[in-house]
Parts: structure tokens; sequence; C-alpha cells
């Protein structure tokens, strides 16, 4: 029986998440359950003082057992200014940023009612610009077998994983920092950043 990846909808997916996504047979879970703290509304960026955490606010985050699908976003706070301004500062110095800022900013400016179709709203572009499918996503909790690839608990580590090294903005005053959102990689790499995808290693 063929192995699955089973991979959270994540908010602006991390290079481990869309090099699972690259190797293939992959599977999106929406019905699971919303966990706070993690990849689900967390993606990290590269500040000029290192790597940042934006956090999308949503509602209701500390009832238990809510389904992905069900976990409506927050606006009462200005996260999407916050977001966009810290993408701004960090990345406008890297080679694409002016390439798709345009197709980034709208997300920093509209409104989605729930977490789900904010998320896979975003993943279709990145996916689009990576030229990588979009997943298959289940409407339904998705039962791992013993043979599945389950990237889905909070603190999930792929030991396999090993990033590409790539150009990072601020390459010439800080290390290399693996595995941020891949919005990283985009913007340093471009239409190039599925070729870095394809050296890095994932599990086999």
């Amino acid at each position: 029986m063929n192995r699955r990846t089973i991979l959270p909808l994540a908010y602006l997916p991390s290079v481990s998440w869309f090099a699972a996504l690259r190797a293939g047979d992959c599977l999106v879970d929406t019905a699971e359950h919303f966990i706070k703290r993690s990849e689900r509304n967390r993606a990290a960026i590269l500040t000029s003082a290192g790597p940042m955490t934006l956090t999308v606010q949503v509602r209701h985050a500390d009832r238990p057992c809510v389904p992905m699908r069900d976990v409506r976003i927050d606006y009462s706070k200005r996260w999407q200014h916050q977001h966009w301004g810290a993408l701004v500062a960090s990345y406008k110095g890297s080679p694409y940023f002016d390439h798709y800022a345009d197709l980034f900013a709208p997300f920093y400016r509209q409104e989605w009612r729930f977490l789900v179709d904010y998320n896979f709203a975003l993943l279709e572009v990145l996916c689009r610009e990576a030229g990588l499918p979009v997943p298959p996503v289940s409407d339904r909790y998705v039962e791992a077998a013993p043979e599945d690839l389950d990237l889905r608990p909070k603190q999930r580590k792929d030991p396999a994983f090993r990033a590409e090294p790539y150009v990072q903005v601020f390459s010439d005053r800080l290390p290399f920092a693996p595995d941020l959102s891949f919005i990283d990689l985009l913007f340093a790499e471009g239409p190039a950043s599925g070729e870095v995808l394809a050296h890095c290693r994932c599990a086999e």
C-alpha cells in the first residue's frame, strides 16, 4: 500500500510542508481539531533580527476540539496591517519581492470569514507561483494508516527533512535559517524555488 502524507492546512506553510507536497501523494485535512500556537495560524519569516512568528488572530481559540473548518478569523486587532508591514520591512530588499507583492497584498486588505478559506486561498497562490499542484483536501477527519506520514501533530518534526540552503535576504549578517515559511524561499528564489525544493531531503 502506498504511503500518504497527511498535512494540516497551514498559514503560509513552511519549506518542509512544501517539500512534502512536492514529493507527492499528499492530503490536506481540514476537519482535524484546531491546535493553538501551531502552523495552522502561525508562520515564521526572517527579519533583520532573526526569525519572527506571524500569528493570524482567531476567535474562541481556547475552546477545545474545534474543527479547523469552523475556526473564524478575528479582525478586532490589526494583525493584517502588522503582517504586511513585517513582510514589506523584511523582504523589500529580496530579489523577487516586487514581482510577487501585488499577489499577496490583497490578503492583508480583504477579510476572510474562516481560517481554512484564507489559508487555502494563500496556498493556491503559493502553489501556482512555485509550479506545484494544489493538493487535494479532505473535509472529513483523516485517519492515518500505520504506513502514512502524519504531519498534523503540533510538535511534528520530520527527522529526515534537510533544508537546501539558499541566499536569504539577510545572509550578509545572519546564518541560514532553515524551514521558514515558503514565502521566504519564494521571495529569494522566485521561479527557481521549486528547484530548491527538489534538493531538500524529505522522509523516505
